[in-house]
């Protein structure tokens, strides 16, 4: 049998070597990866009640785009911790310069949802054109987190657990 030669980087082999599980996990299913639904529907929704409310000028939109807005930077927040604790917790996740451009990315998407939802709270008359322009841009930073979550857990197995077939 020949011999193969291993050509991968000496970086790439030390990132790999390093446990990626989550360490934050209920029975196996990491918490950070069950809690970013909501926050992203949420901030999704949003924007759609921006353009409903935009579209219709019913008040009604105006109102559920509140608490919305609340729900998607509180639950944000929440699964942000999960996530920071999983990044921290982790040497595996840390050492990958992706768990570092989607951490930044969501912090980034968190400011901007807070500042949403203090836009609507304080200045409701605002909400025209600040507090759509701030729903887009959320909505933006949303893929762009989501994109780099996505590749580090489908590209990278981060948070997986994979054990043997039987």
């Amino acid at each position: 049998m020949s011999e193969t030669k291993d050509n991968t980087s000496p970086v790439i082999q030390e990132v790999t070597k390093h446990d990626i599980t989550s360490a934050v996990a209920v029975a196996g299913h990491p918490i950070h990866a069950m809690s970013v639904h909501f926050p992203i529907a949420l901030v999704i929704g949003t924007l759609g009640l921006d353009l409903l409310y935009w579209f219709s000028g019913d008040p009604f939109f105006l109102r559920a785009s509140v608490w919305s807005a609340g729900s998607a930077f509180i639950l944000g927040v929440a699964a942000a911790i999960v996530g920071t604790a999983e990044l921290l917790l982790v040497r595996g996740i840390r050492s990958r310069v992706g768990s570092w451009t989607h951490a930044v990315a969501a912090m980034t998407l968190l400011a901007i949802a807070g500042t949403n939802w203090g836009v609507r709270l304080v200045a409701p008359d605002e909400v025209l054109p600040h507090g759509l322009a701030l729903s887009v841009l959320a909505s933006i930073f949303t893929g762009i987190a989501g994109w780099h979550g996505g590749k580090l857990v489908f590209d990278h197995g981060v948070g997986l657990m994979v054990s043997p077939k039987k």
